[in-house]
């Protein structure tokens, strides 16, 4: 994606300092991969028999004992979901994981974001004691803050078990089981699962202790491929946008594996088929791009509910007409996430902080009508603009604000939220989050107040951090290089993501042809100076692109892709930024 705002550097991207060991790879892939701190082959394996032991994670041991006894007693549980994509094909990866595992008495519910709010809250809890009637709650990708609706499913008589990857607040809830590879003296060496990978995990460590007891046998039923689910764990692993360290990197590209070799469900071949993709030659950039804003849309804008059944149902048309409401719903949110970007700019304007000179360190915003399902949206695209954190708010009545938070990589934003609780506790008593994104909600008088704290702490955070926003480039490559044959080995070779980047280069080229489509793109025919090859590129959403219509030369930030056109391939250039060379 092309972003244009403050001026950006091409910078090359840090070395490691480690010796590498990597044998059999071309000079350009040891260079990239270096860069991305592997140092030897056995980091790139991708199979799942290099996966840590699922009793690594701690609580595991309660978490599964707790299962088992529900099994044998064939106990009601109800899984209680969060409301974006990862929550969604949590909850799915419980059901039918549990099922699969001998769990008869399974529902599910997920908290509508407007009605609700986030996690295991009291109003949840009575909900489901009311509507499902559960011996055990079981929460996926939430509940590790969720101390007083805890509270009162024990008032219940409910057991609850939590499965989270959210970072935990000083005080734990009273849960009968917690799995979270957050927790404090957590010895799974990783932190970056998602919530729908933690619950995978919960399923691993299940299977392994039914195994030990004899139980497939005694009940005269065949031990599950629990792989069956990589597909739904690798669109919740990369839709939420989590590191991909080695652990998440084997979760997604065996999910990926599947959905190529026609193993998917059909849900997910559903949001394939909707958003134009080829199951073939589906990588994580799809359910990054494609697939997560479709699912997440139905969070967004009305209720995940329709994203889970989607995702569960064994009906090929349900699947295909869930698919397309979902694809409506993110077309709708496309629009009014348009009209929301616009008014920011407006705010942003007014408030004569678009001179990157003058940028507060913390960028907070609120519009009264703006819709609460896509401020998370809107401050990205923010961040992005600025290179800044930024909160974006909306107004979720009674007085009360909803705030959504976006970070860049200096700058861990719930860190910051906790430094401000600690300062203003009056103001900021509910939050929670990553380092990279975060949520809260504060009473509408405090908005002037909390949006000077966090200007203040973010600066202190900043205050020794090169804010100029750099463009990481893997280098030049040859003419040789900028091929279908190299692109589809970038593709193949690494499963790029968050904290594990996809390939960037660089280099000046000669502009041939440069034309703007759709109002904001730019489509280019370029070439390399003193060369006769000609590559197309493409830029999207540049602002004021007729600008760049005349510009000779460029020198310019891509990644490598492939186009496919009438059944035509040919390598395609999708610019991640560009600069005019007088």
């Amino acid at each position: 994606m092309y972003h244009q705002g403050i001026k950006k550097k091409i910078v090359p991207r840090p070395k490691s300092k480690k010796k590498s060991h990597l044998t059999g790879l071309s000079p350009v892939f040891q260079k990239i991969f270096s860069a991305r701190k592997i140092t030897d082959n056995e980091q790139l394996e991708r199979t799942l028999a290099k996966l840590p032991s699922p009793w690594l994670l701690s609580g595991m041991e309660k978490m599964v004992e707790y299962l088992i006894f529900a099994i044998e007693q064939q106990q009601k549980i109800t899984v209680v979901a969060d409301f974006d994509a990862d929550g969604a094909t949590s909850c799915v990866v419980a059901i039918k994981g549990l099922e699969l595992l001998g769990v008869q008495n399974i529902s599910y519910a997920v908290p509508n974001r407007f009605e609700y709010g986030y996690g295991l809250t009291p109003e949840i809890v009575e909900y489901v004691k009311q509507q499902h009637q559960p011996d055990l709650i079981i929460t996926v990708d939430n509940g590790i803050s969720s101390i007083d609706g805890v509270k009162v499913a024990k008032e219940f008589n409910i057991k609850v078990l939590i499965t989270d990857h959210h970072l935990p607040g000083e005080e734990l809830p009273d849960a009968d089981a917690i799995v979270n590879p957050n927790l404090v003296d957590d010895e799974f060496p990783s932190t970056h699962l998602a919530g729908v990978g933690v619950m995978f995990y919960v399923l691993l460590a299940l299977r392994s202790r039914l195994r030990e007891n004899k139980w497939f046998e005694k009940n005269k039923t065949q031990q599950p491929n629990l792989a069956q689910l990589l597909d739904y764990v690798a669109l919740g692993t990369v839709a939420d946008v989590v590191v991909l360290d080695q652990i998440n990197r084997i979760l997604v590209h065996q999910g990926l594996l599947r959905i190529r070799s026609g193993k998917a469900h059909l849900g997910i071949q559903a949001l394939i088929t909707q958003a134009g993709k080829q199951f073939s030659s589906i990588n994580s950039s799809d359910l990054a791009f494609a697939l997560g804003p479709r699912l997440n849309a139905a969070g967004r804008m009305d209720d995940m509910s329709l994203g889970i059944q989607c995702l569960l149902t064994e009906d090929l048309g349900l699947a295909k007409d869930m698919a397309e409401q979902l694809d409506q719903l993110n077309q709708d949110r496309k629009e009014i996430e348009a009209q929301m970007k616009h008014e920011a700019m407006s705010l942003l304007e007014q408030m004569q902080v678009l001179d990157e000179h003058h940028l507060p360190a913390g960028v907070c915003l609120f519009e009264k009508n703006w819709h609460q399902g896509v401020i998370g949206i809107l401050a990205s695209r923010i961040k992005d603009r600025l290179h800044r954190p930024v909160v974006a708010f909306a107004s979720v009545g009674k007085g009360e604000i909803k705030g959504s938070a976006r970070s860049i990589p200096s700058v861990h934003i719930r860190d910051v939220l906790s430094e401000i609780a600690v300062a203003h506790p009056q103001i900021l008593s509910k939050f929670g989050g990553h380092a990279m994104a975060a949520g809260m909600s504060i009473k509408m008088h405090d908005y002037p107040v909390f949006a000077l704290a966090f200007d203040e702490v973010v600066a202190k955070h900043l205050d020794s951090i090169d804010l100029e926003q750099k463009i990481y480039s893997d280098g030049q490559l040859l003419e040789q290089d900028i091929s279908i044959e190299f692109s589809e080995q970038l593709k193949e070779v690494g499963t790029w993501g968050q904290g594990f980047p996809e390939p960037v280069f660089d280099g000046v080229f000669d502009v041939i042809q440069c034309r703007v489509v759709g109002q904001q793109h730019l489509k280019f025919v370029l070439r390399i100076p003193k060369s006769e090859l000609l590559i197309d590129a493409i830029a999207f959403f540049v602002e004021k692109s007729e600008q760049w219509l005349g510009v000779r030369s460029i020198n310019a930030a891509y990644k490598l892709d492939i186009n496919e056109y009438r059944g035509n391939r040919s390598v395609q250039l999708m610019l991640q930024y560009i600069e005019k060379i007088t």
